[in-house]
């Protein structure tokens, strides 16, 4: 049987007290601030996988989404949440409106949402880009960029 990498986002961080109960009964590793968390999970499928994960930790923990920390065979990392039964309500019916099972509609949502913010993201760059090189020549700025990239934290400045 598979194992599946799962990354977990909490909507809070955890108390050292919550971590280390939750560790006892399941195999999970913390990030630095305890909003992520790893687990890697026996199971057929990565809906299995979630779906052990949520039974194991019996609800102790306050998690907002589960992904695959790996793309899966279609090249996508897949995600799983629940929602608040006021938000499903309300998607649902968005879904019904749109002709559209829900998991698809949630889907394509996400879609959009990433393919908007990416655009945004790609230009808020752009932008910053064309306001430095303003105030200097491309030479200069390719020089600064090179240096700030090379930088090791901790070092000493050149």
């Amino acid at each position: 049987m598979p194992h599946h990498a799962l990354d977990i986002t909490l909507t809070r961080t955890l108390t050292r007290a919550e971590l280390d109960q939750t560790v006892r009964t399941w195999p999970l590793v913390a990030n630095r601030d305890t909003i992520r968390l790893m687990a890697v999970v026996r199971a057929k499928s990565p809906g299995k996988a979630w779906s052990r994960l949520r039974r194991q930790t019996g609800g102790r923990l306050p998690v907002d989404a589960i992904t695959t920390h790996y793309p899966g065979p279609t090249g996508q990392v897949l995600l799983n949440v629940v929602f608040p039964p006021a938000a499903h309500a309300a998607l649902t019916i968005a879904a019904e409106r749109a002709g559209q099972p829900l998991r698809l509609f949630v889907q394509g949502s996400v879609h959009r949402a990433l393919a908007r913010w990416t655009d945004e993201e790609a230009d808020r760059l752009d932008l910053a880009v064309r306001d430095l090189l303003a105030g200097t020549t491309p030479a200069q700025f390719l020089a600064a960029l090179g240096r700030t990239l090379t930088r090791t934290p901790g070092a000493m400045p050149c």
